[in-house]
């Protein structure tokens, strides 16, 4: 899937996520214009977070990952998202996590819609195999 598709579908995900928890907020917007490029400008920071810092923190994780069963997924999506917010609040618009439980909700959201949306959109690599 190209990248900007990835942009534009974790946009989404971090929105639909940010209308269901009320700990988990986009700020800086006055309009509703400049909220769409902030959160396309969150979503393009949470894009190279996770395609720069996440492989490394997976492998740094490796055996909590064998211990936990996968569950520990949760966990770095988490700490993905919360460095995320770190980044974008240390400007005057960006993401809001209030805290870590917001944050695995948060992530477990965004994770859920970005699937099924790659899916329906037919961005995802399962979506593109043919029996």
């Amino acid at each position: 899937m190209s990248f900007l598709a990835r942009v534009v579908i974790n946009g989404i995900a971090i929105w639909f996520a940010a209308l269901l928890l009320s700990g988990l907020e986009i700020v800086g917007a006055t309009t509703t214009w400049q909220e769409i490029g902030i959160i396309a400008l969150i979503a393009l920071v949470f894009g190279i977070v996770n395609a720069i810092v996440k492989p490394i923190a997976q492998i740094l994780s490796f055996p909590l990952f064998i211990l936990t069963l996968g569950l520990f997924t949760l966990v770095v999506n988490a700490l993905m998202l919360m460095l995320t917010a770190w980044i974008t609040e240390a400007t005057s618009w960006g993401l809001r996590v209030d805290s870590f439980g917001t944050a695995v909700i948060g992530a477990l959201i965004i994770s859920i819609v970005s699937f099924t949306l790659s899916v329906l959109t037919g961005t995802h690599a399962a979506a593109k195999r043919q029996p």
